[in-house]
């Protein structure tokens, strides 16, 4: 459903003449054109509540282009992947950009196709990680689509989009493969290449410079004279003994450091390799290695964000600035970067990085389980308190200097300055939200919340939590209330708040800077009044009134009206509006659950197949009640029918 909110705002700038009327999606494809004698009320007359069928179906297609292209423009114009997410934070499409901000921008010019169109009319919000090089960014995306699976990338998916080259160094003559898959086969894995030519052009370039044999063993065994690869240069026929074994395994240890991106230390052995054959006069000896020097310049860009030793481990980055700090952390399974999170943190002046790294480790995996390995930017503090605290005791911390665990910390780094830089800039509102309600802090943690029912049934309530002006996501909690019967939103709202922070007073967790309910004065009241039973009278509270998007706090009962276009109010709006997707999410599910049980439920015997085929021949229960007996056993069997109608029976009878 498009922002409500946001389409009522645009509403109230139309003005009450005479015209006609677009409503657009994401897109800008138009999707409803209608006429009016007053714009304004015609089409607020849309946005009312408890719409019909067809109005929710327009407003479904209807999106706020231009919030869209606002989010585009914050991107980085740097290397990295993208994510356009639905409202749920569902990722409905992935790609990979050179800029992110131009590649974003294009999806949000006029007329796209139908592929574009269909991903903007899912599209709440896009996210972005950012990468060293575009090539390294097409690999992380691999990554990503195959984790995420989203359902618009339609490439990918499987896991074999990426080739690479496997040294069975195990055998005494190795040869060197094209593979799909990585495997604990104690051969040596390569790669992964982009594109698939790469690979075969590199198994070519291994041929050719190291004369490596290519073909399979059942080939190599039993030979009696070399095959053509021989005569063309691109083998030392090991199968017939033309080379020895220990001149071989010479070649393929030079073709490992090649393959490794050790460039310096292979052009010291091809250089003194060179010189030999020059000075014994094997000039075409000498050209040969001449060429593969010219050659390895061409394959030093090799990829962090993937892994052949198969790796289980976590990449932290940490960033700061002022009294604030994020710190980003990617997760390698199995050799592969599939996921990330990140954290905003308070970083007090003084406090240096070793001590705000040993706290958010500490609270990051309280209730995560550990990799065998951890990559960090420094050594946190109070390192075997830590561990002890986590039962780390199979757990190392690693502080790499070089190489490729250090690129992958540094990616992780830079991912985290870009977060805290997104974080920044939810600062202006808080501080205009701060003066605007007189509290002692800055709102950077707000608690929301909301409950949903249905005529009374399957009431739930919703929690959010939105750090420096954006959600935090696994921190959202559902409940269901327990205690209050019938549709009384003002005592389930004041249930959920009291069991929420009776909770977090049990258990010693931080409070938030502000606590926000959806409502007028008698939620305000409910929940000042939950508060105050539990000891908490000045935690600050503040409620949201739905039609005048008015404010009230316990110190301010006639209201706060803030400006349509302030952020304050939007930043409010979003929180509200999250807590009643999220409780909306919930109930709905549970009514669906509901729905969808029946009287046949339960019944001994009656699976889910015998159930399905009942309810697939006989409209109704009525029908089934009404059926011949025996045509219900060769449905469902004796026993099965005669349970069926006994159980329908008892349901006359109640």
């Amino acid at each position: 459903m498009a922002d409500i909110e946001r389409l009522k705002a645009r509403a109230a700038e139309l003005p009450a003449k005479p015209g006609i009327y677009f409503f657009k999606s994401a897109s800008g494809e138009v999707v409803y054109i209608g006429k009016a004698r007053s714009l304004r009320d015609r089409v607020r007359s849309y946005l009312l509540p408890n719409p019909d069928v067809k109005v929710r179906n327009i407003l479904r297609e209807t999106a706020d282009i231009e919030r869209l292209k606002a989010r585009a423009a914050e991107l980085p114009a740097k290397p990295g992947i993208y994510f356009f997410k639905s409202a749920s934070g569902e990722v409905v499409y992935i790609g990979k950009a050179r800029s992110l901000r131009d590649r974003v921008r294009s999806y949000l010019l006029p007329n796209p196709d139908v592929k574009v169109r269909n991903i903007l009319r899912e599209t709440a919000d896009i996210d972005f990680i950012l990468t060293g090089s575009e090539k390294e960014a097409a690999f992380l995306e691999n990554n990503y689509v195959q984790q995420h699976q989203p359902r618009f990338n339609l490439r990918l998916k499987d896991d074999k989009s990426f080739p690479y080259l496997k040294l069975t160094v195990g055998e005494t003559y190795p040869g060197v493969y094209f593979s799909r898959r990585v495997e604990p086969d104690g051969s040596r894995y390569f790669g992964p290449y982009s594109p698939a030519g790469r690979a075969r052009s590199s198994i070519h370039l291994v041929n050719k410079h190291f004369l490596l044999r290519g073909c399979e063993e059942a080939v190599f065994r039993g030979r009696k004279r070399p095959c053509l690869e021989y005569e063309l240069k691109l083998c030392s026929a090991p199968c017939v003994g033309l080379v020895s074994e220990a001149d071989y395994r010479e070649n393929v240890d030079n073709a490992c450091l090649f393959l490794e991106g050790r460039l310096p230390e292979l052009a010291r052995t091809l250089k003194k390799r060179m010189g030999q054959a020059a000075d014994s006069e094997k000039f075409e000896e000498a050209a040969r290695v001449r060429d593969l020097l010219r050659t390895i310049e061409d394959y030093r860009d090799r990829p962090g964000t993937i892994s052949t030793a198969l790796e289980d481990q976590d990449v932290v980055g940490l960033a700061r600035e002022g009294d604030r700090a994020a710190a980003y952390v990617f997760f390698m399974r199995k050799g592969k970067i599939r996921d990330s999170a990140a954290r905003a943190l308070d970083a007090p002046a003084g406090c240096p990085d070793t001590e705000v790294l040993a706290d958010f480790l500490g609270g990051f995996y309280e209730d995560r389980e550990t990799p065998p390995r951890l990559l960090l930017p420094t050594a946190p503090a109070r390192l075997t308190g830590l561990q002890a605290l986590l039962g780390w005791a199979k757990v190392r911390l690693i502080v790499p200097r070089g190489g490729k665990n250090l690129k992958l910390v540094d990616m992780a780094g830079r991912n985290a300055e870009a977060f805290l830089k997104r974080q920044a800039g939810g600062v202006k509102p808080l501080e205009e939200l701060k003066k605007a309600l007189g509290l002692p802090a800055l709102p950077r943690t707000i608690e929301g919340f909301d409950i949903s029912n249905t005529g009374g049934k399957e009431s739930v309530g919703s929690l959010v939590v939105f750090r420096d002006g954006r959600p935090d996501k696994d921190s959202y909690r559902r409940f269901l209330v327990r205690t209050v019967e019938g549709s009384n939103d003002v005592a389930s709202l004041a249930e959920v708040v009291t069991r929420r922070y009776r909770k977090a007073l049990d258990e010693g967790a931080p409070l938030p800077d502000l606590v926000m309910v959806d409502g007028g004065k008698p939620q305000l009241g409910a929940a000042e009044k939950a508060l105050t039973a539990l000891g908490l009278p000045d935690l600050p509270l503040v409620s949201i009134a739905k039609k005048e998007e008015i404010l009230f706090t316990p110190a301010s009962r006639d209201g706060i009206r803030l400006d349509r276009t302030s952020p304050a109010l939007r930043l409010v709006q979003a929180v509200r509006d999250e807590t009643h997707r999220f409780a909306i999410a919930l109930h709905r599910g549970r009514r669906e659950k509901r729905s969808f049980e029946s009287v046949l439920d339960g019944i001994p015997g009656l699976g889910p197949k015998k159930k399905v085929a009942l309810l697939a021949r006989y409209a109704s229960l009525e029908a089934i009640r009404n059926a011949p007996l025996g045509e219900l056993e060769k449905l469902v069997g004796t026993a099965v029918s005669a349970r069926v109608l006994e159980r329908l029976a008892a349901e006359v009878e109640a």
